[in-house]
Order: structure tokens, then sequence, then C-alpha cells
């Protein structure tokens, strides 16, 4: 074992050479940082000029990413360098650069907000709210104001590379089929429920949002938008404690939230939990297809109502350790749980080619999803002498259990050609997790850092199913609808990564190798039984060059894949409509996804633009595809999609004065899909645009008004294409006390517009089927929020943690790219 990881070692840094050049005669290092945090303040701007004549710059440059800078300089003498970023106080030094002194090491040079009073005039500075990286952007919502009032779901429509439709639906590079970490780890039930989850999750507990767009090797080879990485907790460096309080009611449900953060001696501990509850007014909907293989049951049409309400509860706790200055232990806890409940009726009327009745029957249903996540991580980082180098041993586990159960009842058959009974349902579903980690970085030189590591995924997939029949006012099990279900993944990866920074230049290149043992198991069907196993390389390269102090062009590789969850396993056959059943399919394979991609950056004071351009192509994509079969519709996954895609991406920012901020996102997509399969022939290819517009404006009595509005056009699918969709609000907030530690906001969207319809189509050879779903649109709500002790501790976090990123996720049927 110790030959071959040697044997690995020596290969990887064989095949990635070092460039080594000599340095200039004269230079000025050290690290830029925040004054409470220590944090690097990544991309200030720097001037150098001589002391003498401090009007003429002869050198401008930025900081990195983790604050860090080494200019060159023609000639010894006196200098001076400044410092200066959005938000913050310029900071100046000086330093004397000689032929027996050639280079000056200011080491650290704090930085501190820009929020002093002059004349009785408050200074106000617009914070920048995006940062570009070789591999990803950050959104910082700490630095936005409507996160003080908005839900996660709400504020992600500001994003960089994410588009949230007019049914919340969300896609991340052009994808519904992503990742969602929290605090740098994957979270499998976010990732399942991400539009209910975000929903309900105050966006004033979120410091930013990570977009990965290009994960490298140290991620699991999963996810084919990228990963949007969630952070959830703020830093500060003293004893003390801070407590937040957060309520709001809106004519939907309500919502309250409280966050924590309190340390003692080396032990630094933070919590955050929240609550909501909803209740819909009734919502609408209607269904028609035409079967154009029958002419008995020709044409369908289905009508149907109804209301759900729910609450959702989240919480977390996250701590910290610090033994000494070279070790540290961190742990964490999240829960999630959510709890829902439906009530509706439909009526169904079938006719045969000449318009006449076939058959017709009303229902009633109520159901309840019952779905939540546990989990906890154990993080050991062990630091060494020479800075960057650390090991980090990681232990995760994870527990995502879901309960779906519904009861439907029979009215007014007529004419049904089989026998229709009352029946009742109760689908159990659950994936447990354990992992074990172990990452590894070290510093080669100034210019180069290499990191490795490997992992264990122990991952049991589960699903119970129990199918009921109505007979003489009793329940009974229905055998040949019941089963058991059981998936076992075992999977072993190992990843080396190198991070070359010339100043200009940088690039990252990795490659990753993961093996999976998958085993399967049918209680019911025990022929059915098989085991498998996978192997997969998958490289990554990314590249980057500064066109000048704040402007960064970027050209990536990845190659992805992703593996089905349990709910594109899971056999279980969905008949509460018998018109159209749904199910998923066991015999799912890995898909595979290439993908290249060019990005461009430019921040300023006043101005800032983030483009990205990206192809991917799929050649066995996990499509949710329909057939017809004897007047009965149905639904599943195969692995039969061929998928080409364009998209390009736009976010651009414009503070015209200090009091204003106006924002705008979009992003276009060409796609082209294609299956040609036997029992299935199929082409698809359109356009998909996205806008979204935002405004933000502080008024005389520093009362805060922000406006937005958004539309698309509808997006493609193999089988069809989905709805367009508009949307605007606008909100009004100001805040009180000392430190303005009590905000209170109004909000309003849509209003007036009550109601949103939202049609989607699917066309094939054999069947059409359109679909009309019309939902309250309009909200209106107040909120409030109030602050108070005083902290200025942080949670001390290890450079690295478990991220399961491998695991394919989404909602059922929302597998279109």
């Amino acid at each position: 074992m110790k030959k071959c990881v040697y044997s690995f070692l020596f290969l990887l840094m064989a095949c990635i050479p070092v460039s080594m050049h000599a340095q200039e005669t004269y230079s000025v290092k050290g690290i830029l940082a925040d004054s409470l945090t220590n944090a690097g303040e990544p991309y200030a701007t720097i001037m150098i000029a001589l002391a003498d004549n401090p009007q003429d710059t002869v050198r401008m440059a930025v900081t990195s990413d983790k604050g860090e800078f080494n200019e060159k300089l023609p000639q010894p003498g006196n200098y001076i360098i400044s410092f200066s970023s959005i938000g913050r106080n310029t900071v100046q030094r000086q330093f004397t650069l000689t032929e027996n002194a050639p280079i000056a090491n200011l080491g650290t040079i704090l930085i501190s907000e820009a929020t002093e009073m002059l004349d009785g005039v408050k200074v106000v500075a617009q914070k920048l709210l995006v940062k570009a990286e070789i591999d990803k952007v950050t959104y910082s919502m700490e630095d936005d104001p409507d996160s003080r009032t908005k839900s996660t779901l709400e504020m992600l429509r500001k994003v960089p590379f994410v588009t949230v439709d007019g049914e919340n639906n969300i896609q991340v590079n052009g994808s519904s089929n992503f990742k969602v970490h929290v605090n740098g780890r994957p979270n499998t039930m976010m990732s399942n429920n991400p539009k209910e989850v975000l929903k309900s999750l105050p966006a004033n507990s979120v410091k930013s949002i990570e977009v990965i767009t290009d994960p490298g090797a140290k991620y699991d080879a999963e996810g084919i938008g990228g990963i949007l990485n969630i952070i959830t907790f703020k830093r500060r460096n003293v004893e003390g404690y801070s407590v937040s309080l957060d309520a709001g009611v809106d004519n939907q449900g309500y919502n309250t939230s409280a966050y924590g953060t309190v340390q003692v001696g080396k032990l630094t501990v933070t919590g955050n939990y929240s609550y909501s509850y909803s209740d819909s007014p009734e919502h609408t909907s209607s269904h028609t297809r035409t079967d154009y293989t029958s002419d008995v049951y020709k044409y369908l049409s289905q009508t149907s109502a109804g209301k759900n309400k729910g609450d959702f509860n989240f919480g977390s706790l996250e701590g910290s350790y610090e033994i000494d200055t070279l070790n540290l232990l961190t742990f964490s806890m999240q829960m999630y749980m959510g709890n829902y409940r439906n009530l509706g009726n439909s009526q169904t009327q079938m006719l045969n080619s000449l318009g006449e009745h076939a058959y017709s029957y009303n229902t009633v249903n109520k159901g309840k999803t019952v779905w939540g996540s546990i989990g906890a991580n154990f993080d050991y980082q062990r630091s060494f002498k020479k800075q960057g180098e650390y090991l980090t041993f990681s232990y995760r586990y994870l527990s995502s259990p879901s309960d779906n159960e519904a009861y439907t009842e029979y009215r007014d058959i007529r004419d049904y050609p089989f026998d229709l009974r009352n029946q009742h349902y109760d689908d159990d579903a659950r994936t447990d997790e354990h992992t074990l980690q172990l990452d590894y970085t070290k510093p080669v030189s100034d210019v180069h850092n290499l990191d490795f590591g490997a992992k264990y995924i122990l991952r049991n997939n589960k699903s119970e199913s129990q199918f009921f029949n109505e007979y003489n006012g009793t329940y009974q099990e229905v055998e040949s609808l019941t089963d058991k279900f059981r998936q076992t993944q075992d999977i072993l990866a190992a990843y080396g990564e190198s991070n070359l920074n010339f100043g200009k230049v940088a690039a990252k290149v990795g490659v990753r190798y993961e093996h999976t043992f998958m085993d399967v198991k049918y209680d019911k069907i025990p022929e059915k039984n098989f085991d498998a196993g996978f192997d997969d390389v998958v490289p990554s390269v990314m590249l980057s060059y500064l066109l000048g102090p704040t402007k960064m062009l970027g050209a990536s590789y990845n190659m992805r894949i992703r593996r089905p969850g349990i709910s594109y396993l899971n056999p279980f056959r969905n008949t509460s409509d018998p018109t159209s059943i749904s199910y998923g399919n066991p015999d799912l394979e890995t898909e595979k996804s290439h993908s290249f991609g060019l990005s461009f950056s430019s921040f300023s004071a006043k101005f800032n633009v983030n483009a990205n351009l990206d192809y991917s192509f799929v050649n066995n994509g996990i499509q949710y595809y329909s057939i017809i079969n004897d007047g009965i519709m149905e639904s599943t996954y195969a692995n039969i999609g061929r998928t080409q895609q364009t998209s390009l991406s736009l976010w651009m920012n414009w503070n015209p004065g200090d009091n204003t901020r106006i924002s705008f996102n979009a992003s276009g997509l060409y796609t082209d899909m294609r299956c040609d399969k036997s029992f299935l022939k199929q082409s698809n290819n359109g356009f998909y645009g996205y806008v979204f517009f935002d405004m933000q404006q502080t008024l005389p009595l520093d009362i805060r008004f922000g406006l937005y509005g958004g539309c698309s056009s509808p997006y493609i699918s193999l089988q069809g294409k989905g709805s367009t969709y508009t949307y605007y609000g606008f909100s009004l907030s100001r805040s009180f006390l000392k430190e303005d530690r009590l905000n209170v906001s109004i909000t309003t969207s849509n209003l007036f517009h009550k109601y949103a319809t939202f049609k989607n189509e699917t066309i094939t050879d054999t069947f059409c089927a359109r679909n009309e779903n019309k939902n309250q649109h309009q909200s209106y709500g107040l909120n409030i929020s109030w602050r108070f002790g005083k902290l200025n501790a942080f949670v001390k976090k290890t450079n690295r943690t478990i991220k399961n990123d491998d695991l394919m996720t989404g909602e059922k049927g929302q597998g279109k790219k």
C-alpha cells in the first residue's frame, strides 16, 4: 500500500512541473487581514509609490483570495504602500528597500470596517456582493440588506449562475441536478428538497452562498450542475455572547428563528433554530391528454382542487475546541424536519374518438409527507509549523428518513373497465451514511500547493412500500404491489490536486479515482437480487489569468458523474391516479457528464460584472420520461438521454451612488436532447432564458426601499416544455436602536396579481398531455428581528471536512437539464 501511495504521489508531481522563477532584485510581501477576524482580505486594491512622489504610482495590484501579496519593484528606495477595499478604511505603510535588504516583509497588516462618523455625517460605503475565484463565485448575504427580511430561496434569485422559476424550482448552471452543502458539508435532505428547505430557512442566518461551478478533484465526482455551499455562521474574535431573534408573518403563514453564539475560553459554540408554518390557499389544476394509440380511450380530462399546510423545523449546533495552536477539534450537528398534509378532490372523464362517454369517476384525496435529516460531524485538524500545511481527519454520520402516506376514495364511478377500489399506500424510505475522510495539504513552494486525500462511504438505501385496497369497509394489503428494496453502496475514493499561482497566472489540476461496490436486494423477489462494481477516473483542470488588478479570465474542464438516489431507485408504484402511474427504476446506472467553461470577472467600486460561458454533453443521461400503455400513462427514469447544452450566464452590479445599488442576473441556454431507444424515440431542442432585476435605495430617515422583478421563457425537456413566468415585489425596512439592533420590515410580492397560472406540455408520437396549475401568487407580510448581547467570538473551523457530493438527488419528475 505504501509503495502504491508513494508511486501515486511521484507520478502526480512528475506530471505537474513546477516552474522555478528567479526572484526579482526588490520586492515587498505580506498579508492583509480583517481587523476582527484575522481572515485574509481578498482582492483588495494595492497601490505602491515612491515616498518623495506619492502621486505617481509605480505598481498597482490586488491581494490574493487569501489576502496575500508579493509585489516586485524596479529599484531600491523609500516607498508608500496603500490598501483599499469597498467598505474598508484605507491603510498605508512605509518601507525601505536597499541592496542589502532587497525584500521587505510587512507581516500581517490589519484593515477595518469604514464606519466612522465625520462632522455628524455617517460614512457609507457599498460592499462588494460577489467575489470570483478560480473554481467558484461567492455571494455575500450578510452585506445585502434584503437578507434581513427574505428567505434564502428568495435571495437565490440574486446569486450568479442560479435561477429560481415561478414554481420555486432551482437550477444551478442550467441544471436541476446539483448538490447543497451547509458550511462545506453536504446534506442529502437539502439536496432532495431544496425549494422546501430553503424557503423555510431565514436568509438572515446565512452569511454567504458559494456557487461552486467547477468542483475540483477534492470534491466527490457527483453533481452535474455544481454545488451550492451555504455558509451560515458569522465570525467574531473575542469572548462574549450574541443572540438574534426573528419573527415574521404573512398571508400564508408565519416563521420564527433564533441564532446564538457564545465563547468560553478555548470552547466556542454556535446554535441556530428556525420554525415555519404555512397554510396555502386552495390551488386548482387541469390536465388533458390525447391518446393516439386508442380510439376507445382517446380523450382524457381531469380537474382538481386542493389545499396543503404544514410546518418545518431546522436546527444546527456547531462548535470548536482549540487544544493548542497546532491542534483543533470541531463538531457539528444538524436537524431538518418537514411535516406537510394535503387534502384535495378531482374529477376524471374519458371519451372515445367520437367524443362519447367512455368512463368517469371522482376522487377525494388526503395525504401526509414527513421527511427529515439528522447528522453529526467530527473533525480533527493537525497543523504544522510550515504555514498552510495541515492534516485533517473527519467522520460523518447522516440519516435521512421520509414517509409518504395517502388515502384515495373513489366516488360516482361510471363504466370504469377495471375494479376500482378505495386505496391506501404507505411508502417509507431511508438513507443512512457513515463516512471517513483523510485530507493532507502540503505547500511545496510559494507558488505551489498539493492536496491529497482518501475517503470511504458506507451508504444504505432502503424503502418499504405497502399498498392496501378496501374490501367491505376494511383495508387489506395487496401483495403484488407491496415491496421491500435495499441497496448498499461502499464507495472508496482517492484524489490528488495541484494548485499553482504565479501571480497573474493560476492553475488547479487534479484527478480523482472512485470505486463503488453495490449490492441490491428485493425481499419479495429474491431472484432479482444482484451486485455490481464501478470504476471512475475523474480529471479536472482550471486556469485563471489576471487581465488587470480587478479583472480575471478563467477556463475549465470538468468531468462529473451522478449516482441515482433512493427517490430515483425506489420501485414503488404510485397508482393513486389510475390513469397515470409512476415508479422508480432500481436498474439505473451512473451518469457521466463532460463540461468546458470560460469565465470573465471584473470588479470595481462602481461596476461589477461576472460572465460564464459553458458547453456540456452527456451520453447516458438519467431522464424522466412517460409512455402510454392501454390508456394508462406510465412514468419512470432510465439512462436514455443524449444531451448537449450551451449556456451563457451574466451577473452585473452598478452602484451609481453611496445609497443606491442596482443588480442584474440573467442566463440563457440552448439545449439539444435526444433518445433513440427502441421503446422511446424522441428528440427536443430549444432556447431557455431567465432575467432578474433588483434595486436597493436608502431613503431619508435611513429607510431602505427594495424593488425586484423577473421573468423567464419555457424550459426544455426531452418530451416537452415548461411554463413562462413573471414575478415582482418590493420592501420597506428600517433599523432602530444602537448598532441597528432592531429591524422592522414590510414586504409584498405580485401585489396586483393574486393568482399565477403555470402550463407545461408533453408531446410524443403516441400521446400529448397538457397541464395547467393555478396557485396563489400574491403575498404580503411583516418581519421583526432583534439582536442583543456582545460577541466577538467565532467558531474556528478545520480547513477540510467531509463533503459527500456523489449522490444524485432531486424532486421526482424534475430531472430536466
